[in-house]
């Protein structure tokens, strides 16, 4: 009699790790796929080359992720979660500042080109629609640091949604003319002079 039979243990199954081999191997799948397609964007995405990428079988992606969508999907939003992060030092100056140089970073990627796409209202698959919770989540956090700068006295009351389009505008215009890159002290002037105007035309009570 074995020592697992001995001690009554013959026909328990293997206990199984929370979080073992499997959620590492589908963390380094999501992890390749969003490289891959930061790399080559959504159409140069090839669904064969992840399992090399990652460094696992391709029956591991397959068994997780067996629809090419649902990988892809997944994987960007994972992707993407910093994209919608707006940090709060206490200078909106500077956060705004950080906030557009990120984003600038990102547009300048083949995942930013097909993130821009997004906003074409004809394009309705599920990728698609996964981009457009990234670019609202990405909305509403700015917004919500703007609403606390205000809040704070930082800035007098203003249309959050208005700030963000006078920011990001001039970003827009710089990176997809593509002659130069976007620099710090683009992201500096153009939120100075923003914030400077909304200070500047604020009623005074």
């Amino acid at each position: 009699m074995s020592a697992a039979m001995a001690n009554g243990t013959a026909d328990r199954p293997p206990a199984r790790r929370p979080g073992g081999r499997n959620a590492r191997v589908r963390e380094q799948i999501l992890a390749a796929t969003a490289e891959l397609v930061a790399r080559d964007g959504i159409a140069g995405f090839r669904y064969e080359e992840v399992a090399e990428f990652a460094g696992v079988h391709k029956t591991s992606v397959y068994r997780n992720w067996p629809d090419r969508e649902e990988l892809v999907v997944e994987a960007l939003l994972r992707y993407a979660e910093d994209l919608a992060s707006v940090a709060d030092t206490g200078d909106i100056h500077r956060d705004l500042v950080d906030f557009l140089l990120a984003l600038a970073g990102g547009l300048e990627t083949p995942f930013g080109r097909t993130l821009e796409q997004a906003i074409q209202p004809a394009r309705q698959s599920p990728t698609v629609q996964a981009l457009t919770r990234v670019l609202d989540q990405r909305v509403a956090a700015m917004r919500r640091r703007v609403d606390t700068a205000v809040d704070r006295g930082e800035l007098p009351p203003v249309d959050s949604s208005f700030l963000g389009e006078m920011i990001s505008g001039p970003m827009r215009l710089i990176v997809n003319r593509g002659m130069r890159p976007f620099t710090r002290t683009d992201a500096e002037r153009i939120v100075g002079v923003v914030l400077a105007g909304i200070r500047s035309t604020a009623p005074h009570v």
